[in-house]
Protein backbone atom coordinates (compact mmCIF):
# COMPACT_ATOMS: atom_id res chain seq x y z
CA UNK A 1 0.00 0.00 0.00
CA UNK A 2 1.59 3.21 -1.27
CA UNK A 3 -0.86 5.67 -0.31
CA UNK A 4 -3.89 4.77 2.53
CA UNK A 5 -5.84 7.19 5.18
CA UNK A 6 -3.21 8.76 6.89
CA UNK A 7 -2.91 12.00 4.51
CA UNK A 8 -6.55 12.36 3.66
CA UNK A 9 -5.30 11.78 -0.10
CA UNK A 10 -8.87 11.55 -2.54
CA UNK A 11 -7.73 7.46 -3.47
CA UNK A 12 -5.72 4.46 -1.89
CA UNK A 13 -3.06 2.88 -3.78
CA UNK A 14 -1.68 -0.26 -4.33
CA UNK A 15 1.46 -0.70 -5.62
CA UNK A 16 1.43 -3.85 -7.50
CA UNK A 17 4.52 -4.01 -9.89
CA UNK A 18 7.64 -1.15 -10.47
CA UNK A 19 5.54 0.29 -13.28
CA UNK A 20 1.93 -0.15 -12.18
CA UNK A 21 -0.51 0.49 -9.51
CA UNK A 22 -4.20 0.32 -8.63
CA UNK A 23 -5.74 3.46 -7.70
CA UNK A 24 -9.34 3.00 -5.40
CA UNK A 25 -11.96 5.33 -4.12
CA UNK A 26 -15.52 5.03 -3.51
CA UNK A 27 -18.27 8.03 -3.27
CA UNK A 28 -22.02 7.95 -2.78
CA UNK A 29 -24.62 10.71 -1.51
CA UNK A 30 -28.18 11.24 -1.44
CA UNK A 31 -29.59 13.31 -4.22
CA UNK A 32 -28.86 16.68 -4.03
CA UNK A 33 -31.12 17.70 -7.53
CA UNK A 34 -34.52 16.56 -8.30
CA UNK A 35 -34.43 14.90 -11.86
CA UNK A 36 -33.02 11.47 -11.02
CA UNK A 37 -31.07 11.33 -14.17
CA UNK A 38 -28.93 14.22 -13.67
CA UNK A 39 -28.13 12.53 -10.12
CA UNK A 40 -26.90 10.25 -11.20
CA UNK A 41 -24.52 12.27 -13.54
CA UNK A 42 -23.44 14.17 -10.59
CA UNK A 43 -22.84 11.31 -8.35
CA UNK A 44 -21.00 9.37 -10.75
CA UNK A 45 -18.62 12.27 -11.66
CA UNK A 46 -18.53 13.20 -7.89
CA UNK A 47 -16.68 9.35 -7.55
CA UNK A 48 -14.34 9.99 -10.48
CA UNK A 49 -13.11 13.12 -9.61
CA UNK A 50 -10.95 10.96 -7.01
CA UNK A 51 -9.26 9.29 -9.23
CA UNK A 52 -8.56 12.24 -11.22
CA UNK A 53 -7.04 13.97 -7.97
CA UNK A 54 -4.41 11.49 -7.89
CA UNK A 55 -3.43 12.21 -11.41
CA UNK A 56 -4.84 8.35 -12.53
CA UNK A 57 -6.84 6.90 -15.31
CA UNK A 58 -9.96 5.39 -14.74
CA UNK A 59 -11.09 1.69 -15.99
CA UNK A 60 -13.77 0.68 -14.25
CA UNK A 61 -16.64 1.28 -11.74
CA UNK A 62 -19.00 -0.69 -9.40
CA UNK A 63 -22.35 0.82 -8.62
CA UNK A 64 -23.69 1.64 -5.10
CA UNK A 65 -27.21 2.35 -4.52
CA UNK A 66 -29.96 2.65 -1.93
CA UNK A 67 -33.74 2.82 -2.98
CA UNK A 68 -36.96 2.44 -1.20
CA UNK A 69 -38.72 -0.53 -2.84
CA UNK A 70 -42.51 -0.02 -3.13
CA UNK A 71 -42.37 3.48 -2.14
CA UNK A 72 -40.64 5.31 -5.64
CA UNK A 73 -41.06 4.68 -9.02
CA UNK A 74 -38.56 2.02 -10.32
CA UNK A 75 -37.99 4.12 -13.37
CA UNK A 76 -36.57 6.82 -11.03
CA UNK A 77 -33.53 4.10 -10.64
CA UNK A 78 -33.35 3.28 -13.87
CA UNK A 79 -32.51 7.08 -14.80
CA UNK A 80 -30.12 7.57 -12.07
CA UNK A 81 -28.29 4.18 -12.81
CA UNK A 82 -28.77 6.12 -16.85
CA UNK A 83 -26.82 8.74 -15.76
CA UNK A 84 -23.98 6.76 -13.87
CA UNK A 85 -23.45 4.80 -17.39
CA UNK A 86 -23.77 8.17 -19.61
CA UNK A 87 -21.01 9.51 -17.35
CA UNK A 88 -18.75 6.40 -17.31
CA UNK A 89 -19.28 5.95 -20.92
CA UNK A 90 -18.04 10.10 -21.00
CA UNK A 91 -14.96 9.13 -19.03
CA UNK A 92 -14.12 6.12 -21.54
CA UNK A 93 -14.82 3.88 -18.52
CA UNK A 94 -17.65 0.32 -18.19
CA UNK A 95 -19.26 -0.30 -15.63
CA UNK A 96 -19.14 -3.79 -14.47
CA UNK A 97 -21.95 -4.51 -11.80
CA UNK A 98 -22.63 -3.06 -8.46
CA UNK A 99 -25.20 -3.61 -5.49
CA UNK A 100 -28.35 -1.82 -4.15
CA UNK A 101 -30.07 -2.37 -1.33
CA UNK A 102 -33.76 -1.22 0.21
CA UNK A 103 -33.32 1.92 1.59
CA UNK A 104 -35.40 4.51 2.91
CA UNK A 105 -33.73 7.20 0.67
CA UNK A 106 -32.19 6.68 -2.34
CA UNK A 107 -28.34 6.91 -2.53
CA UNK A 108 -26.23 6.18 -5.32
CA UNK A 109 -22.55 6.67 -6.40
CA UNK A 110 -19.43 4.42 -7.48
CA UNK A 111 -16.35 1.91 -6.85
CA UNK A 112 -14.11 3.47 -9.22
CA UNK A 113 -10.39 1.38 -10.39
CA UNK A 114 -8.08 3.49 -11.91
CA UNK A 115 -4.56 3.30 -13.24
CA UNK A 116 -1.40 4.62 -12.92
CA UNK A 117 2.89 4.73 -12.83
CA UNK A 118 3.61 4.71 -8.76
CA UNK A 119 6.50 7.37 -9.67
CA UNK A 120 3.34 9.63 -10.95
CA UNK A 121 1.02 10.07 -8.66
CA UNK A 122 -0.26 13.20 -7.67
CA UNK A 123 -0.87 13.10 -3.69
CA UNK A 124 -1.81 16.00 -1.67
CA UNK A 125 1.35 15.61 0.63
CA UNK A 126 3.93 17.28 -2.41
CA UNK A 127 3.02 20.85 -2.05
CA UNK A 128 6.16 23.18 -2.05
CA UNK A 129 7.10 26.32 -0.40
CA UNK A 130 6.59 29.11 -3.57
CA UNK A 131 4.05 26.63 -5.62
CA UNK A 132 0.87 28.32 -7.29
CA UNK A 133 -2.59 26.76 -6.12
CA UNK A 134 -4.89 27.00 -9.47
CA UNK A 135 -7.97 25.81 -8.75
CA UNK A 136 -10.44 24.36 -11.80
CA UNK A 137 -13.82 25.27 -10.94
CA UNK A 138 -16.02 27.85 -9.36
CA UNK A 139 -17.37 26.77 -6.10
CA UNK A 140 -20.88 27.55 -4.03
CA UNK A 141 -22.76 24.61 -5.42
CA UNK A 142 -23.48 23.53 -1.43
CA UNK A 143 -25.14 27.09 -1.15
CA UNK A 144 -27.00 26.32 -4.00
CA UNK A 145 -28.53 23.11 -3.80
CA UNK A 146 -29.63 24.16 -0.49
CA UNK A 147 -31.61 26.90 -1.73
CA UNK A 148 -32.37 24.58 -4.55
CA UNK A 149 -33.97 22.24 -1.95
CA UNK A 150 -35.65 25.00 -0.19
CA UNK A 151 -36.99 26.04 -3.89
CA UNK A 152 -34.98 29.36 -3.47
CA UNK A 153 -32.76 29.54 -5.99
CA UNK A 154 -33.34 30.97 -9.85
CA UNK A 155 -33.22 28.48 -12.33
CA UNK A 156 -29.75 29.96 -14.44
CA UNK A 157 -28.07 29.80 -10.80
CA UNK A 158 -29.11 25.93 -10.75
CA UNK A 159 -28.16 25.54 -14.49
CA UNK A 160 -25.00 27.04 -13.77
CA UNK A 161 -23.86 24.73 -10.56
CA UNK A 162 -25.54 21.69 -12.70
CA UNK A 163 -22.90 22.08 -15.33
CA UNK A 164 -20.02 22.11 -12.63
CA UNK A 165 -21.12 19.34 -10.68
CA UNK A 166 -21.17 17.46 -13.79
CA UNK A 167 -17.76 18.13 -15.58
CA UNK A 168 -15.73 15.76 -15.25
CA UNK A 169 -12.26 16.66 -14.02
CA UNK A 170 -10.02 14.45 -16.81
CA UNK A 171 -9.27 17.51 -18.90
CA UNK A 172 -7.72 19.04 -15.58
CA UNK A 173 -6.25 15.76 -14.65
CA UNK A 174 -4.29 15.43 -17.52
CA UNK A 175 -3.14 19.42 -17.76
CA UNK A 176 -1.89 18.39 -14.59
CA UNK A 177 -0.11 15.74 -15.32
CA UNK A 178 1.67 16.62 -18.86
CA UNK A 179 2.65 19.96 -16.65
CA UNK A 180 4.21 17.96 -13.58
CA UNK A 181 2.12 19.36 -10.42
CA UNK A 182 3.30 18.52 -6.84
CA UNK A 183 0.57 17.93 -5.60
CA UNK A 184 -3.54 17.83 -5.98
CA UNK A 185 -6.87 17.38 -4.02
CA UNK A 186 -10.67 17.40 -5.14
CA UNK A 187 -12.73 20.46 -3.72
CA UNK A 188 -15.77 18.60 -2.25
CA UNK A 189 -17.53 18.08 1.26
CA UNK A 190 -15.06 20.00 3.09
CA UNK A 191 -14.74 22.87 0.85
CA UNK A 192 -12.48 24.93 -0.41
CA UNK A 193 -10.35 25.94 2.68
CA UNK A 194 -10.74 22.53 4.41
CA UNK A 195 -9.02 20.39 1.53
CA UNK A 196 -6.31 23.30 1.28
CA UNK A 197 -6.21 22.84 4.87
CA UNK A 198 -5.83 18.97 4.51
CA UNK A 199 -2.50 19.69 1.62
CA UNK A 200 -0.72 22.52 3.64
CA UNK A 201 -0.83 19.71 6.54
CA UNK A 202 0.14 16.92 4.94
CA UNK A 203 2.76 18.51 2.88
CA UNK A 204 4.08 20.72 6.11
CA UNK A 205 3.52 24.01 4.45
CA UNK A 206 0.96 26.98 4.67
CA UNK A 207 -0.91 28.55 2.24
CA UNK A 208 -2.08 32.23 1.38
CA UNK A 209 -5.89 32.56 -0.23
CA UNK A 210 -6.68 36.10 -2.55
CA UNK A 211 -10.36 36.11 -2.16
CA UNK A 212 -10.87 38.02 -5.05
CA UNK A 213 -9.42 35.50 -7.02
CA UNK A 214 -11.59 32.66 -6.01
CA UNK A 215 -14.44 31.21 -9.08
CA UNK A 216 -17.42 31.35 -7.73
CA UNK A 217 -20.75 30.59 -8.90
CA UNK A 218 -23.02 33.57 -10.25
CA UNK A 219 -25.38 33.86 -7.36
CA UNK A 220 -23.72 32.49 -4.77
CA UNK A 221 -23.55 35.51 -2.72
CA UNK A 222 -26.84 36.77 -3.32
CA UNK A 223 -27.74 33.55 -1.82
CA UNK A 224 -24.58 33.35 0.83
CA UNK A 225 -26.06 37.06 1.82
CA UNK A 226 -29.18 35.47 2.87
CA UNK A 227 -27.88 33.20 5.28
CA UNK A 228 -29.05 29.82 2.59
CA UNK A 229 -26.07 28.02 4.48
CA UNK A 230 -25.94 24.91 4.33
CA UNK A 231 -24.94 22.46 7.96
CA UNK A 232 -21.76 20.83 6.62
CA UNK A 233 -20.57 24.56 5.91
CA UNK A 234 -20.79 25.34 8.87
CA UNK A 235 -19.37 22.78 10.25
CA UNK A 236 -16.06 23.11 8.05
CA UNK A 237 -15.77 26.57 9.33
CA UNK A 238 -16.04 25.36 12.96
CA UNK A 239 -13.85 22.35 12.59
CA UNK A 240 -10.64 24.87 10.56
CA UNK A 241 -11.18 27.15 13.50
CA UNK A 242 -7.78 29.54 14.48
CA UNK A 243 -5.85 27.27 11.73
CA UNK A 244 -7.49 30.38 9.26
CA UNK A 245 -6.45 33.75 9.37
CA UNK A 246 -8.98 36.36 7.68
CA UNK A 247 -8.02 39.67 6.64
CA UNK A 248 -10.00 42.42 8.56
CA UNK A 249 -12.97 43.07 6.24
CA UNK A 250 -13.75 39.67 4.71
CA UNK A 251 -17.27 39.13 5.67
CA UNK A 252 -19.12 35.68 7.74
CA UNK A 253 -20.97 35.09 4.32
CA UNK A 254 -17.39 35.07 2.54
CA UNK A 255 -15.89 32.70 5.01
CA UNK A 256 -18.64 30.41 4.50
CA UNK A 257 -18.18 30.55 0.55
CA UNK A 258 -14.58 29.54 1.01
CA UNK A 259 -16.06 26.86 3.62
CA UNK A 260 -18.61 25.71 1.44
CA UNK A 261 -19.43 22.13 1.68
CA UNK A 262 -19.13 21.10 -2.29
CA UNK A 263 -19.90 18.24 -4.27
CA UNK A 264 -18.20 17.51 -7.29
CA UNK A 265 -15.80 20.25 -7.15
CA UNK A 266 -12.84 21.21 -9.45
CA UNK A 267 -9.39 20.42 -8.73
CA UNK A 268 -7.01 22.45 -6.41
CA UNK A 269 -3.31 22.14 -8.10
CA UNK A 270 -0.04 22.82 -6.04
CA UNK A 271 2.44 23.82 -8.83
CA UNK A 272 5.62 25.34 -9.04
CA UNK A 273 5.60 29.02 -10.59
CA UNK A 274 7.38 28.18 -13.51
CA UNK A 275 5.07 25.29 -14.35
CA UNK A 276 2.27 27.67 -13.69
CA UNK A 277 1.52 29.63 -16.83
CA UNK A 278 1.96 26.35 -19.39
CA UNK A 279 -1.02 24.39 -16.66
CA UNK A 280 -3.21 27.40 -17.15
CA UNK A 281 -2.58 27.48 -20.63
CA UNK A 282 -3.32 24.11 -21.14
CA UNK A 283 -6.40 24.19 -18.69
CA UNK A 284 -7.88 26.79 -21.11
CA UNK A 285 -7.27 25.00 -24.32
CA UNK A 286 -9.44 22.31 -22.62
CA UNK A 287 -12.08 23.91 -21.51
CA UNK A 288 -11.91 23.78 -18.29
CA UNK A 289 -14.66 25.64 -16.36
CA UNK A 290 -11.59 27.98 -14.34
CA UNK A 291 -8.13 27.91 -14.20
CA UNK A 292 -7.63 30.97 -11.20
CA UNK A 293 -4.76 31.58 -9.58
CA UNK A 294 -5.73 31.57 -6.12
CA UNK A 295 -3.11 31.93 -3.64
CA UNK A 296 0.35 30.24 -2.81
CA UNK A 297 2.08 28.37 -0.57
CA UNK A 298 3.92 29.63 2.44
CA UNK A 299 6.50 28.42 5.01
CA UNK A 300 4.22 28.72 8.03
CA UNK A 301 3.18 25.39 8.61
CA UNK A 302 -0.16 24.64 9.21
CA UNK A 303 -1.46 28.16 8.56
CA UNK A 304 -4.31 29.43 6.16
CA UNK A 305 -4.44 33.56 5.48
CA UNK A 306 -7.13 34.64 3.63
CA UNK A 307 -6.35 37.96 2.22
Amino acid sequence: MIIGYDESDDAAVYKVSDDLAIVQTVDYFTPIVDDPYTFGLISATNALSDIYAMGAKPIMALNIAGFPVGKLPMEILVEILKGGVDKAKEAGITITGGHTIDDNEPKYGMVVTGLIHPSKIVANSGAKIGDVLILTKPIGTGIITTAMKEDIAPSCVIEDAIKVMSMLNKSASECMVEVGANACTDVTGFGLLGHLYEMVSASGVGAEINLQNVPIIDGTWKLADDLIIPAGSIRNHEFLGNNIVWADGISYEYQMILCDAQTSGGLLISVSQDKSHRLIELLNTFGTLASAVIGRITDEKNKIYVV
